[in-house]
């Protein structure tokens, strides 16, 4: 099984900056890719950005703003997210896609940007 466990996550003022960390139990190596989503409330989950071996890939409304990055000697996945807006408010998730297909989330964590 494995496990993915996010911090990071608060509440800061708009034009603000958090860094969200995901460490993962295994390997970094064991995934073809990993991602952020974010859910507001009342709203549908949202990719946010995605990270693979050889590329990124993030949402328009967050491009020049969030950095997905990974330390593979920490099995760590990080976004570092500026110039936060209120519509940013959301809880944010960590997920990892194994090489043999499955799936997996993290917890949760809660940003809030207050304006």
């Amino acid at each position: 099984q494995v496990q993915l466990v996010e911090s990071g996550g608060g509440l800061v003022q708009a034009g603000g900056s958090l860094r969200l960390s995901c460490v993962v139990s295994k390997t970094l190596f064991s995934f073809n890719g990993m991602g952020w989503y974010r859910q507001a409330p009342g709203k549908q989950r949202e990719l946010v950005a995605t990270i693979t071996r050889g590329s990124t890939n993030y949402v328009d409304s967050v491009k020049g703003r969030f950095t997905i990055s990974k330390d593979n000697a920490k099995n760590t996945v990080y976004l570092q997210m500026n110039s936060l807006k209120p519509e940013d408010t959301a809880v944010y998730y960590c997920s990892v896609n194994h090489v043999l297909g499955a799936t997996y989330w993290g917890q949760g964590t809660q940003v809030t940007v207050s304006s």
